[in-house]
């Protein structure tokens, strides 16, 4: 933690404003589906592959990020997150080809939000604060990302509609030089944790290993999983989904936007009861509930109040998963390698997200339809409370400790 306690106030700001708006344009790209398969002549899988490999590029270079954030402080995966995003966005508006698009969509935005967003951020933060403030933190900031969300998707729906997909996402390209306005503050936080530079002791694979021969830390990251198969669907697929069923685009829009407007209060409120219960039910209770709003959506007949009462409540149980994994990992194994462990458990994350976007794809290019996405999505609530349920919550850092000697 920093020694001087004043300033973590304003590193944490900086780091909910990089996290909003990294959040905020990855929650959009949904919107982008229609148009720019339109213009280019492609079908909807060819978007929907992009976007999943983009998950999983996200998931698989936060965890390579991870290590490098622990060893070295954040600030050189922020600045290189900014970069790929940016740069992604203005090549997914060129891309003419299925290979360009997954190229830019793909590798390039996937890994500028890998190094701009939660997994990097989040532990950072943790870091700095007391440890009586972590699950606040935890919330609050996965909160700001949820009013990215529900700020950012509208008036990405405003560009497209005024302005054309194309140039929405070269503004949206340009307007990333916003972020490095957040990350520059947060160089503060190198040498905040006391990870040594060149550290011996410091082997990922050891720490990866024996964190993996615990057992309540594998049902996390299976768990996970779920909660990215969940996430990504919906945010990809719920707006074409809705233009399917007779609904117009700005219902679409407005169905992502509350999502993120009602998870601002659901993330929050994770936090806050993380600190105070135990967290592996509190995953238990929301993957449930998660698997009874999906089912109740699929069976009572479809109006705009029921498009809207849906997105409220599967926001309130968006991001709230959020606090208490990542809070669980840290109560596993502390926090000095939470950044690479809680990588482990989002890649995971990913993998679900990768999953649901591909499959949401190519079942509807084969059927004509969602219906079985939403059936996995809730068959996959139900085995991640067992899972969760499972889990034995306790401080598991001597297990990281006897594999990897400390050298401080």
């Amino acid at each position: 933690m920093i020694n001087d306690t004043k300033p973590y106030f304003f590193l944490v700001f900086c780091g909910c404003a990089l996290i909003m708006l990294s959040f905020g344009y990855r929650a959009g790209f949904g919107l982008f589906m229609d148009p720019l398969s339109d213009a280019r002549g492609w079908g909807r899988e060819v978007l929907a592959t992009a976007f999943a490999v983009q998950n999983l590029v996200w998931g698989l270079c936060a965890l390579l990020a991870g290590g490098v954030a622990d060893r070295y402080g954040p600030s050189r995966v922020l600045f290189a997150g900014v970069i790929f995003y940016g740069f992604g966005m203005w090549g997914m508006a060129l891309s003419t080809s299925g290979a360009e698009v997954l190229s830019t969509a793909g590798l390039l935005v996937g890994a500028g939000i890998a190094g701009t967003s939660f997994g990097i951020v989040l532990p950072a933060l943790v870091k700095i604060v007391p440890e009586a403030k972590q699950g606040w933190v935890l919330g609050v900031g996965t909160a700001a990302g949820s009013f990215g969300q529900f700020a950012i998707v509208p008036l990405i729906q405003m560009l497209i509609s005024y302005a054309g997909w194309y140039q929405a996402l070269q503004f949206l390209s340009l307007s990333t030089v916003l972020m490095l306005f957040f990350v520059l503050p947060l160089t503060r936080i190198e040498s905040a944790d006391g990870a040594a530079k060149g550290d011996v002791s410091f082997s990922l694979i050891k720490v990866a290993s024996s964190a993996l021969k615990v057992p309540s830390y594998l049902l996390l990251v299976f768990g996970f999983y779920v909660c990215g198969f969940h996430l990504a669907f919906i945010t990809v697929h719920m707006p074409i989904y809705l233009v399917d069923v007779g609904f117009s685009a700005a219902v679409g829009a407005a169905s992502i936007s509350v999502i993120g407007l009602f998870n601002i209060f659901g993330a929050y409120y994770a936090g806050i009861i993380s600190d105070k219960a135990p967290m592996s039910k509190i995953l238990v209770l929301i993957y449930v509930a998660r698997a009874i709003v999906i089912s109740l959506f699929l069976i009572l007949p479809k109006s705009v109040v029921s498009v809207l009462v849906f997105s409220g409540l599967i926001g309130l149980l968006w991001l709230a998963t959020v606090p208490p994994t990542s809070g669980l990992v840290a109560k596993f194994f502390g926090t000095r390698y939470m950044t690479y462990l809680y990588g482990i458990v989002f890649f995971s994350h990913q993998v679900g997200s990768f999953t649901g976007v591909w499959l949401g794809g190519v079942l509807h290019e084969r059927f004509g339809n969602y219906d079985g996405v939403w059936i996995a999505g809730i068959i996959l609530g139900l085995i991640a409370a067992f899972l969760h349920f499972n889990i034995d919550e306790k401080s598991y850092e001597n297990k990281i400790s006897t594999t990897v000697p400390q050298a401080y």
